[in-house]
């Protein structure tokens, strides 16, 4: 499309982009030209969200006056971001950041088993563990494998001026032993966190834990014994499939679909065969890896199934508060204490400070006995500052910043993937969160792309470390969770060249 005349001035988004991020013409050293530093500042801005879909940029003067820059440099930059998807033009009207284009890939498929596997003892803890370190003793630019958002979409800064005014204030809390139950303060906070999911609790329903994985260890110790059968989804969290295994418990893997969740069918199929079925856990809304939401009557389903065949059933809530619309928890429905409750804010607001909760129900009394016997009670100083955040009502704020902007990294990361990834390749971008499963064309597997990509400087979480099996193989999950820049964008690219290369070592001819 050719350039429209320069457009009126928008002083007001100019001001807020050149707020978001230090400009090129504010003493950036870079061995871009000066265009395309001008283009990066407004590329973070868009993928922060700072520049929403819809809204102009600045016009072409404004560029000029605020970095510094020649008429031509200006609509070079605007060119470059044009050419790039991210800028539309309208004639004279300027430019405009486009709303994120639909992707070349399909859906992803629904699960191709329909019945579960037999309950087999978890074998994988060795297999994780060797992807684990390989990863982590490669100092990589650019890693993909994560879970968590990038450092600076969390709420640091007042986090941690909230721990210094506190540390001023009550300095006696580092000498103060911590209630095994956690901060009082704190449960409260949490109480009125999860009226949002529909959960009605009290302080005292409510245990604080080292994370959701604690808290997931925990449940599970508190409703088996060694050599029972826990159902959980497949693919499921690779972190759960160590705990079962070093609780000496088995696996009964239940076909999951990418869009709808765990199949309460397949679960009723499975467990009128399995008598040592024992529990369930799932993660019903945001499911890692997949993305999955649970609908309300499949979430109730499953409560049923569990209630007429006595199981207990484990909610993972790690990610229902990133969705984009809210969610309610399994938890809500629960009328007999049956399900246990286990959540996190470990996505949501300080990764850094590993605050888990749980509510148990019936098992209550147990776990907090458990969790004595197994850990001891949390630091209090984390406690204390989260529950201040929390109780200053600043959550709901930080939440509408953190979902939009993963909401527009979703949207970058899949049109980078599909301008990339060969034909074959399906993808669905969730509804939340920061996890995309990707699904690759036929043949590639994903522990070949995971050394490869190593080599070349990228660190990938392959489909192998999410299942007792090696069914999924072929998918990846991606993290979105990291503003797009073209460091990704390169990375991106080259993974689309491994795959293009594997493929033509395979004997496949069409192009990428």
């Amino acid at each position: 499309m050719t350039s429209p005349a320069p457009g009126l001035d928008a002083r007001a988004t100019a001001k807020t982009a050149s707020d978001a991020a230090p400009t090129a013409a504010r003493g950036a050293v870079s061995a871009d030209p000066l265009y395309a530093q001008v283009a990066s500042h407004y590329r973070q801005a868009i993928a922060a969200g700072t520049m929403p879909p819809g809204s102009r940029m600045p016009s072409v003067r404004a560029l000029m006056g605020l970095h510094r820059v020649s008429l031509s440099t200006a609509l070079q930059a605007c060119r470059l971001l044009e050419s790039q998807g991210l800028l539309q033009a309208r004639q004279r009207a300027g430019y405009f950041v486009r709303p994120p284009r639909a992707t070349r890939l399909a859906r992803a498929a629904e699960p191709r088993q329909t019945e579960a596997d037999p309950a087999r003892f978890v074998g994988v803890h060795e297999r994780i563990s060797d992807i684990l370190t390989r990863g982590l003793a490669t100092d990589v630019p650019v890693n993909l494998s994560g879970a968590c958002a990038h450092p600076t979409m969390y709420p640091i800064r007042a986090l941690s001026l909230q721990a210094q005014r506190l540390l001023r204030r009550r300095p006696e809390i580092l000498g103060t032993p911590p209630d095994p139950r956690g901060l009082v303060a704190l449960r409260v906070a949490l109480a009125r966190l999860a009226l949002d999911a529909r959960i009605q609790l009290g302080p005292d329903q409510i245990l604080i834990t080292h994370g959701c994985t604690e808290a997931l260890g925990i449940s599970l110790r508190a409703v088996t014994q060694p050599g029972d059968a826990v159902a959980v989804e497949s693919p499921t969290y690779y972190g759960l499939l160590q705990i079962l295994e070093s609780l000496g418990l088995r696996a009964l893997e239940i076909p999951t679909s990418p869009h709808t969740g765990l199949s309460v069918e397949a679960l009723e199929a499975a467990a009128a065969r399995e008598p040592r079925l024992k529990a369930v856990v799932v993660v019903p809304n945001l499911q890692n890896p997949l993305g999955a939401v649970m609908p309300d009557a499949a979430k109730q389903a499953l409560l049923a199934c569990c209630e007429a065949r006595d199981l207990a059933l484990i909610e993972d809530d790690t990610y229902a508060l990133l969705c984009d619309t809210p969610q309610r928890a399994i938890k809500s429905w629960d009328t007999t204490g049956r399900v246990i409750f286990c959540s996190s804010l470990h996505k949501t607001l300080a990764p850094g400070m590993r605050i888990g909760w749980m509510s148990a129900g019936r098992w209550h009394a147990r776990v907090e006995i458990l969790k004595y016997a197994q850990s001891r009670p949390n630091e209090m100083l984390g406690q204390a500052v989260v529950a201040e955040f929390l109780g200053a009502g600043q959550m709901d704020r930080h939440l509408r910043a953190l979902r939009a902007r993963l909401a527009t990294q979703r949207e970058l990361m899949a049109q980078a993937l599909s301008d990339h990834l060969p034909a074959g390749t399906r993808l669905s971008v969730p509804a939340g969160g920061m996890n995309l499963w990707v699904e690759l064309p036929e043949g590639l597997s994903s522990m070949a792309l995971f050394d490869a990509a190593l080599d070349k400087g990228l660190r990938l979480s392959p489909g192998w470390m999410y299942s007792n099996s090696d069914r999924f193989d072929g998918f990846l999950r991606i993290n979105a969770g990291i503003p797009m820049d073209e460091r990704q964008r390169a990375a991106i690219a080259m993974l689309g060249a491994l795959c293009a290369s594997m493929r033509r070592a395979q004997g496949y001819t069409a192009g990428p």
